[in-house]
């Protein structure tokens, strides 16, 4: 088992990496002060595989779990849904100790993350991911929230778990789509922190497309440790933490204009690593070799490297206003200097639209 310490004084967690973990959720728990009342969050597909397994090991020590089954896709991170889990919540008895546990990828993540920060002013939070992404990204650092109809996770709030488990044998059920698209988030961390951990991926990313489990748990674990070092630097992102939405300004744009169901996260992200190291070039911040290297480990695991529709550069630019991350009126875009360096770089619009144009 791979073990990671997130330093956060008073909400300082650990995040576990082994196989066989989900049979373990009650044991895990068990060692926590927790109320006996738990709302566990899945959607129909996870549960399908895997609800059973952690129903049994909740009940196997003492909890009552209600099981709140979720929308599958973005449809589900919403403020409807976020009413909806209030109401199980508030039937399951739920109280400031009860735990609500979020078993599935990012979106149920996100979804259970964000009620559980804001029922009761807050109550534990239980991260179990099951996909790549939300193992290696979406589970760990406490960002939690739903999206609006006029940009994603608009609603939320930093919210850290009490525990994060990642179970290895859920990816063996995964599509490869979204195998795929968790591995884009991984590549991400390559770029912005670590260039040996890039050139790692450059050599092993085949034996992780065929699910080797040494490789899965040195990549979840490094990834994990990167996030890890960044978030005990900067929580709430007043700074540092921003490098972590390398790609995001540009892959949340396509999303928002595909209205989320054309995109997996991962691939919108990849489309967008690819157009800031773009646009960082074209302002003389990196070299070709560094595109090129990301462009060909991109395709390595058949990623797009462009969107698939045509946007007008004035469509793209009213999304990316929305970014959480502006201000003053400028862009704020995390661009590549160097393999395992970026940079914050502010840019009027009117300079965005006329890169879009080219």
């Amino acid at each position: 088992m791979k073990q990671i310490r997130i330093q956060l004084r008073e909400r300082s967690y650990d995040i576990k990496i082994a196989n066989n973990l989900l049979s373990q959720v009650g044991k895990e728990l068990a060692t926590y002060d927790l109320s006996p009342n738990c709302l566990l969050v899945t959607n129909p597909l996870v549960y399908k595989f895997y609800g059973k397994q952690v129903l049994d090991s909740l009940t196997e020590v003492g909890f009552n779990t209600k099981l709140a089954l979720v929308d599958d896709g973005e449809e589900a991170k919403s403020l409807k849904w976020v009413a909806r889990l209030y109401d199980q919540a508030l039937d399951a008895g739920l109280d400031r100790k009860s735990p609500i546990i979020a078993l599935g990828g990012g979106v149920v993540g996100d979804l259970a993350g964000f009620v559980a920060a804001t029922y009761m002013r807050g109550v534990p939070f239980i991260q179990v991911p099951t996909t790549l992404l939300a193992q290696v990204d979406s589970s760990v650092g406490g960002k939690v929230a739903v999206n609006h109809p006029k940009g994603k996770n608009l609603v939320g709030a930093f919210y850290q778990p009490k525990l994060v488990l990642a179970d290895l044998n859920t990816l063996k059920t995964l599509p490869s789509r979204e195998l795929k698209s968790g591995l884009a988030e991984v590549i991400k961390y390559g770029v912005i922190w670590d260039k040996e951990f890039f050139t790692y991926l450059e050599n092993h990313i085949e034996e992780a497309l065929a699910l080797n489990d040494k490789v899965l748990e040195v990549i979840i674990a490094k990834s994990c440790a990167i996030k890890a070092a960044i978030v005990e630097q900067d929580e709430k992102e007043n700074n540092l933490r921003a490098i972590l939405n390398f790609g995001h300004t540009f892959g949340h744009a396509y999303e928002a204009l595909t209205n989320f169901n054309t995109y997996r996260h991962g691939e919108a992200v990849a489309i967008g690593m690819i157009e800031a190291t773009k646009f960082a070039h074209t302002k003389g911040l990196t070299t070709r070799e560094l595109l090129q290297r990301l462009e060909r480990l991109l395709a390595k695991i058949n990623l797009e490297l462009k969107p698939k529709q045509t946007f007008l550069p004035e469509e793209i630019l009213k999304v990316i206003k929305l970014d959480k991350k502006n201000k003053a009126g400028k862009i704020q875009l995390i661009l590549p200097l160097k393999l395992g360096k970026v940079t914050n770089f502010s840019v009027v619009p009117a300079e965005l639209v006329n890169y879009l144009q080219n």
